[in-house]
């Protein structure tokens, strides 16, 4: 078969994916009705997750799954879109990692606010003026951020999934590698990629920001600049293109996202909750309020402490939990915490994501 008519296979096989995508999107307008007129939560993070994962286990290839995932995101991303335009709000002041974040969870078609800092994006999702809202909650070199932790405490919104990224960082420019003068970054991002602008950048002039979006913005009106961001920057504007991949110094850095919501999700069987209690300060009070779990195999995959603020060395202890709240074994062992806590809090029992982004 020679190339040509290769070609022309293939121009077939997209039609018919394109009348298929069609007919899909015809009965997800009806789904987006009915949930309308029942008042039903339009974006279901455990109905993306089954669909997902039984995908994945009938794909026979040579598709990979990263790109099975990347299609369907988008496929679904236009899906909510007919249904109900979402918006979902992100704090720029998290190396728009965030963003990021936002668009490789809910597609390019929703609509993205960005908020001067994670207790705006709480803000935002308590007052309903947005869906929901996302926010960093660990680093895998820096830890937890506790902005995040702290705003849990006394918050109303509940978290109903997550998402985890890769923190890559790139040279972005309009202009050959050879002619960058200038490079704008968020702050932190020198200190972050210091190795490589050492070895290739020395002799140009580094101008800091307090968030990538607004370096972005920055750089519009100079010649010979480059912006270090992420990938994500480098198609928002057609000159920009990727001038060097990968300059950060520890590639091994994946940021933890929180998705904020009001609702909550149903269990898939492979869930997580997370959780704080107040401990009483007396010796092993701490030992005591992990054995409830403990003894029924529960396995825990964060353990943070935050001091309450109101009361002098007295901590909030926070839990993230590989189960439902729903299942019957957590559902006993928070009887036993409840003897034991003075105060107990569950966040959220949401779709564990096994993925990165």
């Amino acid at each position: 078969m020679d190339l040509d008519q290769l070609r022309i296979n293939i121009d077939e096989i997209d039609r018919k994916i394109l009348e298929l995508l069609n007919e899909r999107y015809e009965y997800v307008h009806k789904v987006g009705k009915w949930k309308q007129n029942m008042s039903h939560e339009i974006y279901v993070p455990e109905r993306e997750k089954k669909l997902l994962s039984r995908l994945e286990k009938i794909n026979k290839g040579p598709l990979q799954t990263k790109a099975l995932r990347a299609i369907y995101r988008e496929i679904m991303s236009g899906a909510l879109a007919l249904e109900y335009p979402l918006t979902v709000a992100y704090p720029s002041d998290s190396k728009s990692f965030s963003k990021f974040a936002t668009l490789g969870k809910f597609g390019q078609n929703v609509n993205t606010i960005s908020c001067e800092s994670i207790k705006n994006v709480f803000n935002e999702v308590e007052a309903g003026r947005v869906n929901y809202g996302i926010v960093p909650i660990e680093n895998s070199l820096q830890g937890v951020v506790t902005d995040t932790l702290d705003k849990l405490i006394n918050s109303s919104v509940k978290i109903c999934a997550e998402i985890n990224v890769s923190s890559h960082y790139s040279l972005i420019s309009d202009c050959s590698f050879d002619k960058i003068k200038y490079i704008y970054a968020e702050s932190s991002l020198f200190n972050s990629c210091s190795n490589w602008l050492k070895e290739n950048l020395i002799n140009t002039t580094k101008k800091s920001f307090a968030s990538s979006d607004d370096a972005y913005s920055a750089m519009q009106n100079t010649n010979s600049a480059a912006l270090i961001a992420n990938t994500s920057y480098s198609n928002i504007n057609n000159p920009l293109r990727i001038a060097s991949s990968n300059i950060e110094n520890n590639s091994n850095n994946i940021t933890r996202f929180l998705i904020l919501g009001k609702q909550s999700p149903k269990p898939t069987g492979d869930d997580k909750t997370s959780l704080f209690y107040l401990v009483n300060d007396r010796a092993g009070a701490l030992c005591d309020a992990l054995l409830p779990f403990k003894n029924r195999n529960i396995h825990i995959t964060m353990l943070e402490s935050r001091p309450s603020k109101t009361k002098n060395w007295e901590y909030y202890f926070f839990l993230d939990y590989l189960a439902h709240q729903t299942d019957k074994d957590f559902i006993e062992a928070l009887k036993g915490l409840n003897k034991i806590c003075p105060s107990i809090k569950v966040l959220g029992s949401y779709p564990k994501s096994n993925d990165i982004l």
